[in-house]
């Protein structure tokens, strides 16, 4: 599957920082992970600190798949909102989810912080925002269910909004928000792995995955093997591919990013942005002095296709920026579309799709994706070692 467009922002900017050699003879080690992207590289980090030996491969050059396309925002807000999750999947399991993201958000920093790299990471507040009048009544019942269950949230009027800038009718401010470059810190976390052990063999795609004497064997297109106790999927929206049951809807995305502002323009200095709209808005400020926005999200078809919308999307966006923003000059620069997923209760999937099977899975969809990776490092440890965890039960298979 192709997950996105060519040319993402941060690609342009960071260009490719390191390549690594295709798989040219069968070998073996404890676990293989498929996907160098930043699920991977997560989960990499974690398996390499605990002491394992670990294999990963990707069928195209490291970081280059949705990883490259991600706007890079950090939110413990889920797609679905608080007091609709409660309806969903009941108290514990919508309360401890949106509690888990914002801690995920710290433990990042604390795996930033750990490997000394400068990927731009920023806390910010997340302004949740109502763009029509009718949105009011959900917002408040959203505000007080945070506010209800510990959350540090403050309401924002009208007019309070519009000091900022943003033209809204009210909004939930939230302490808990972030900003980073994810292509960068993916591409750091995989040095720093390498230098600890990781072996890494990218342009090497996975044909089959095979059963002999509990071991697993995954046979790639060239020919070679690797055998493993255990495989870890962290390919994302391309696991549609391998999974049997049915649990993402695919959609098509798309991100603008604007020339450099000389000086950000105030709203965006300590705040990122998303809308109560269907599908939403988002957007953040770099530290290269743009903004970055995305949304217009349709029914994914085909690669050919979304792509194709990309100059329908880039004017409707900019469009909405300025119906958001009217006194901020949003003048586009970079512009791609990428390919992403939901389910049914915004939730991420973590574990074995087949308990007999040693083949695990950390799938974050939605607009949660680097959060939930951070949260499914521990849930694929316990997995792996056959022990129970909260998460594993909360984001099972077959749920």
């Amino acid at each position: 599957m192709d997950v996105r467009s060519n040319e993402p922002f941060w690609l342009i900017r960071n260009a490719l920082p390191q390549s690594y050699p295709s798989l040219k003879q069968s070998i073996s080690s404890e676990i293989l992970i498929i996907g160098a992207g930043i699920t991977g590289a997560l989960m990499a980090y974690k398996l390499i600190e605990e002491g394992k030996k670990v294999i990963m491969v990707d069928r195209r050059d490291v970081c280059n798949g949705s990883t490259a396309a991600s706007t890079s925002m950090l939110q413990y807000e889920i797609d679905v909102p608080l007091h609709k999750l409660i309806e969903q999947v009941g108290l514990t399991c919508a309360v401890s989810s949106y509690q888990n993201c914002e801690k995920a958000i710290t433990d990042l920093k604390k795996i930033i912080s750990a490997i000394k790299v400068d990927c731009g990471f920023e806390e910010r507040y997340s302004v949740y925002f109502a763009s029509s009048k009718k949105d009011i009544p959900f917002l408040k019942d959203e505000f007080e269910a945070r506010k209800n269950h510990g959350f540090k949230v403050k309401w924002l009027t009208k007019d309070e909004l519009e000091k900022l800038g943003l033209k809204a009718y009210a909004a939930i401010e939230s302490k808990s928000g972030a900003v980073m470059d994810v292509y960068k810190l993916a591409n750091a976390l995989l040095e720093y792995c390498t230098d600890k052990g990781l072996k890494i063999y990218d342009r090497t795609e996975i044909e089959e995955i095979k059963f002999k004497d509990d071991k697993l064997i995954a046979k790639t297109k060239t020919g070679f093997s690797i055998e493993v106790a255990d495989v870890v999927h962290c390919t994302g929206y391309e696991s549609t591919e391998t999974l049997k049951e049915d649990i993402v809807d695919l959609k098509s995305t798309f991100a603008l990013a604007s020339e450099a502002f000389e000086k950000i323009p105030k709203a965006f200095e300590k705040r990122i942005y998303w809308n109560t709209d269907s599908p939403y808005l988002y957007f953040r400020s770099t530290d290269d002095g743009r903004i970055v926005m995305g949304g217009g999200d349709r029914e994914f078809k085909n690669a050919a296709r979304r792509d194709a919308l990309l100059p329908k999307k880039e004017k409707e966006l900019v469009k909405s920026f300025n119906k958001c923003f009217p006194d901020i000059p949003f003048v586009m620069d970079y512009s791609w579309a990428g390919t992403f997923g939901e389910t049914k209760d915004g939730l991420p999937y973590f574990g074995k799709p087949e308990p007999k099977k040693n083949e695990h899975y950390i799938l974050g969809f939605g607009g949660n994706g680097i959060t939930f990776s951070v949260m499914g490092m521990d849930a694929i440890v316990h997995s792996i070692n056959k022990t129970p965890h909260p998460y594993l039960e909360y984001y099972k298979f077959n749920r």
